[in-house]
């Protein structure tokens, strides 16, 4: 009787190694399967988010000013390349009226409508590609939300106001689910390094006249 709790005590002690390390990698293999899972989750979330954001952008105009522009016999369409990536940085304003600069005459828009001239100054549409050096790649949702509720540069309470043509008196009024949806759009879109120029005062308008 001995001999067989001796033995039965010998092999437990071989056998609950084997046991702990089978179940330890039964347990990272399922919290391997889990973390796999939710990461799948959350990649489904993104790709519904992404299409809704798009369907926001699109319906909403926002190419209009934001994408460079071809001009064909068919009319003008929207760059697939450069989708989103702003006024080009290396597209200079043909010389204007500094009269556009006064209240009560029309405003300007560049050749590729991605610029507009008005009693506000020059605005420039930004680079909305997530690009980390010149478009909104490093931005997250909560300070995407907050520039287009606040009409502030970065959602900052001390920051330059967004200028006209950008309505951002009627975008601040989509939920934050919509305003998320159009965020994961944009950072699903392929980063362009584009610097878009800074934003022109009148004072600073009307010297570009005189150059």
């Amino acid at each position: 009787m001995q001999n067989c709790l001796k033995l039965a005590a010998s092999l437990s002690i071989v056998l609950l190694p084997g046991f702990l390390l089978v179940s330890s990698c039964n347990s990272k293999s399922e919290q391997s399967d889990q973390s796999k899972n939710i990461s799948e989750m959350r990649s489904m979330e993104d790709e519904d988010l992404a299409k809704r954001g798009m369907y926001l952008v699109t319906f909403g105009g926002c190419n209009d000013c934001h994408s460079p522009k071809n001009f064909g016999p068919e009319g003008v369409t929207f760059d697939s390349s450069r989708l989103l990536s702003g006024h080009p940085a290396t597209d200079n304003l043909p010389p204007f009226d500094p009269a556009a600069l006064k209240p009560g005459n029309y405003i300007l828009f560049s050749p590729g409508l991605t610029a507009a001239i008005g009693p506000w100054g020059i605005s420039y549409p930004a680079n909305l590609t997530p690009d980390s050096a010149t478009g909104i790649g490093a931005w997250d949702a909560d300070i995407f939300i907050k520039t287009l509720r606040s009409g502030k540069h970065l959602g900052q309470a001390d920051g330059r106001p967004i200028m006209p043509p950008m309505p951002w008196e009627s975008v601040r009024n989509l939920n934050d689910d919509d305003l998320k949806a159009v965020f994961t759009y944009l950072r699903s879109l392929p980063p362009i390094n584009n610097r878009v120029p800074n934003y022109k005062n009148p004072e600073e308008a009307i010297a570009l006249t005189k150059k």
